[in-house]
Parts: C-alpha cells; sequence; structure tokens
C-alpha cells in the first residue's frame, strides 16, 4: 500500500512538472517571438541582409516578416487560436529556410554582417529550425 502511494505521489509529482514545463515553455515562446519580430523593426539591416538577393522588396519582406512573428506570438495567447498561431510559426519558420540556405551559400558572410562559422549556419538550419518547430508544436494546446 505504502509502495503505491508513493508511486502515485510520483506520478502526480511527474505531471506537475511538466505542466510547469509547458507553461514556461510557452511563455519563452511567446516572449521569443515577440523579440524576434520587434528585432526586425530594431535592426533591420540585419535580417534584409539574410533575404536572397533573387526576393525583391527586402525592406518590405523584412516588416512583413517581423509583423508576421509579432501578431502570431500575440494569437499564441488566444486559447482558442492558440493551435493555429503554433502552425502559423511552423510554417514561417518554412518560409525562413530559404533565407538559411542563401547564408550557407555564402559560407556564413553576409553583406553588413560579421561573418559566422560555416558549420553554424549549418546548425542553425538542421538543429535549431527543426527544434523551434517542435517547439511550437508542443505550445499548440
Amino acid at each position: 500500500m505504502a509502495g503505491s502511494i508513493k508511486s502515485a505521489n510520483l506520478i502526480i509529482h511527474n505531471f506537475q512538472i511538466k505542466i510547469m514545463l509547458k507553461k514556461m515553455a510557452f511563455w519563452l515562446l511567446v516572449a521569443f517571438y515577440l523579440f524576434a519580430g520587434a528585432n526586425h523593426f530594431m535592426n533591420p539591416e540585419f535580417y534584409s541582409g539574410m533575404i536572397p538577393p533573387y526576393l525583391p522588396w527586402h525592406g518590405f519582406v523584412n516588416i512583413a516578416s517581423g509583423v508576421a512573428e509579432i501578431g502570431l506570438a500575440l494569437l499564441l495567447l488566444v486559447p482558442s487560436l492558440r493551435s493555429k498561431a503554433a502552425i502559423g510559426i511552423i510554417v514561417l519558420l518554412f518560409a525562413f529556410i530559404p533565407a538559411h540556405i542563401y547564408h550557407i551559400q555564402m559560407k556564413g558572410c553576409l553583406t553588413g554582417q560579421p561573418c559566422i562559422p560555416e558549420w553554424a549556419t549549418w546548425l542553425r538550419l538542421l538543429v535549431f529550425q527543426p527544434i523551434f518547430m517542435i517547439w511550437a508544436w508542443w505550445c499548440r494546446k
């Protein structure tokens, strides 16, 4: 009997930890995209340099990306829209892939920016992009 009570308490404790971690992940996700979106306006040259030259209207693309990130972060706060907002973030991350590929093609050196190691550009595309997508998916409910 005592063993089953300890097991039940452990299950409840683990469940509470999972709920707490999910809440923290959710609020970090909101803050991350609010900051990232705002940064498009505070530091536009950083983002404009990442936009591949074959895309027109770099300024507009940068502003639209920032507005989308801020808007999706705010929509995450609406419980009935949270799932759609998280899917929107995932779609947005897919839309950013050409910029990451362009950065790889440029060997980590973009106009007006300090160069970063080429391996870091690959890491961002192959590791961090999927992690960001999984993070948004996990926080959708």
